[in-house]
């Protein structure tokens, strides 16, 4: 081999390994990760700004505010889901940004869906009044998905680890208490959310 086909060879090299580094930069950038330490194990959950990009912003950004630490899971249905990030521990709920926009038919056609293990953003029956709550489907809840009929529920991310922990908050007890149904008797804290990598 000459010297000239060795250089070519070399920058060619230089420059696959160089794009490649680029790419795998690129991909990373693109998904982030929050660790959430509960009562009952840490939950990691992955989040997917290329698909939900507005509720990811807005997840993240409470996270970054600490609006999450010290709160409940304060809706827990054992077939359906576990809801968490808007009351403390005394039972108060706690002050919001503005909604954010919602992003449900874009993300389910990103292929997000709300399946075993996935998060989406809680609302009331108005589409736009998402704010800091969020859910973890513990089942296939295909109902949830936009359609004809409905706008859905926006997924904006999943589970990554600790569906143990997501098993045991499924399976406490529950009662009413006040106008709220479906409230373990014994709370179920989330001590910290912060952003991984």
């Amino acid at each position: 081999m000459t010297f000239m086909k060795k250089s070519l060879l070399a920058l060619s090299l230089t420059a696959f390994t160089a794009i490649y580094s680029v790419a795998n930069q690129a991909v990373a950038e693109t998904v982030q990760r929050v660790k959430l330490a509960t009562s009952a194990g840490d939950i990691v959950l992955e989040l997917y700004p290329e698909k939900a990009p507005k509720t990811v912003e807005n997840f993240v950004q409470y996270v970054k505010d600490k609006h999450y630490d010290g709160t409940i899971f304060h809706r827990v249905i054992a077939n359906f889901m576990i809801q968490g990030g808007g009351f403390d521990g005394s039972f108060t709920e706690k002050p919001t940004r503005k909604p954010v926009m919602h992003e449900g038919r874009q993300a389910y056609d990103a292929g997000l869906r709300n399946s075993l293990g996935t998060v989406a953003m809680a609302r009331t029956s108005d589409p736009q009044s998402a704010t800091a709550q969020f859910f973890i489907n513990v089942k296939d809840n295909a109902f949830l998905d936009p359609s004809a009929q409905s706008p859905g529920y926006t997924v904006f991310g999943k589970v990554v680890s600790g569906m143990e922990a997501i098993d045991a908050i499924k399976s406490v007890p529950t009662a009413r208490r006040g106008p709220h149904g479906d409230v373990p008797t014994k709370s179920v804290f989330i001590n910290s959310a912060t952003l991984v990598n």
